[in-house]
């Protein structure tokens, strides 16, 4: 595993994204199998997690804790908040000092630490970031010791460059994958000029970039794949990216013939680690075949320069106009 800066801490350039363990999105994962995805990750020499504490009302963050209490040396923690509506509370109160702070202090109680390496706001409503006060609150909690850092997890540019403008910003969580390029080309430079880091999420395309799906590939019920496909329930984007399915599976043997030699998991995600900007990417996963996949790629030789142009003509030609949703 190779490691990049974190705002001056090493972590793993794979991460483990871990919404799969909420066990309401993704399908069905078993607790003794998430424990299992859990050590393998570690095993590999892997130290950076991120959940969110509405990962199955805040499952992924109790097995990760119960996880923690197993093992010597804690990794990295990052998780996000914003988007609870327990309690009959959600937006705008989520967004008050009050309701921040408790949902920080929930998700350490979750986790079963004293600090959180990372909290980042949830893809929170633009309006919220564009006020300013959200980021005057956590920066306060970030002052009282219970988060090291703090973030943002986002959708499109534009709520990017908004969390640029505010002092204290450690990181920024974006949609970067082969089908979804233009953004390293807004926003990379920007976000290195200010020294944020970039993490990447949906990294294989809700697994559209792995290749083993066929236009005839049935998801469960509870399953994202089944009910977002169009942006039912969230946004598209996070959903194969925002492609409608067929076509991103027509598109996914084409990438697939452009690597060739390269397992097509590992290839998309060697094209994320080859933008020097990239601090970490966090491929989730749902079986421990997938984490060792995953963590494979972070040992892959840069992918030639040629690649890199063929799939920026197959991007500019066939995939970006198809993308649906604010980007």
């Amino acid at each position: 595993m190779e490691f990049r800066s974190f705002k001056g801490t090493k972590v793993a350039e794979v991460g483990l994204g871990t919404w799969q363990l909420g066990g309401t999105e993704w399908g069905n994962v078993s607790e003794e199998e998430s424990y299992k995805i859990l050590q393998a990750y570690v095993d590999s020499g892997g130290n950076f997690i991120d959940t969110a504490d509405i990962y199955g009302g805040g499952r992924s963050e109790k097995l990760i804790g119960r996880f923690l209490k197993s093992i010597e040396q804690e990794p990295h923690i990052a998780t996000k908040l914003g988007r609870r509506e327990d309690d009959g509370n959600g937006w705008p109160q989520n967004f008050t000092y009050d309701f921040i702070k408790k949902h920080v202090e929930e998700s350490l109680e979750r986790l079963g630490i004293q600090q959180i390496f990372l909290d980042q706001f949830h893809c929170i409503p633009k309006e919220q970031m564009a006020l300013g006060e959200v980021f005057k609150h956590i920066e306060k909690i970030r002052e009282q010791g219970l988060i090291k850092h703090w973030g943002a997890s986002v959708e499109t540019i534009e709520e990017a460059l908004i969390c640029l403008e505010y002092d204290g910003l450690a990181s920024l969580q974006v949609i970067f994958n082969i089908f979804r390029q233009h953004t390293a080309d807004e926003l990379f430079e920007k976000a290195k000029e200010r020294d944020v880091a970039i993490i990447v999420r949906v990294p294989l395309a809700s697994g559209l970039l792995t290749g083993k799906f066929t236009k005839t590939t049935n998801f469960p019920e509870n399953d994202h794949r089944n009910f977002n496909a169009n942006g039912e329930a969230f946004n598209v984007g996070e959903t194969f990216s925002g492609l409608p399915f067929e076509t991103g599976v027509e598109i996914a043997q084409k990438v697939e013939a452009i690597v060739s030699d390269i397992p097509m998991p590992q290839a998309a995600l060697r094209w994320v680690l080859d933008h020097p900007e990239v601090t970490t990417v966090i491929p989730g996963a749902s079986k421990v075949s997938q984490v060792k996949s995953n963590v494979q790629a972070s040992e892959l030789d840069p992918l030639s320069e040629t690649v890199h142009q063929q799939l920026r003509l197959l991007y500019d030609g066939e995939i970006r106009s198809q993308v649906r949703g604010e980007v």
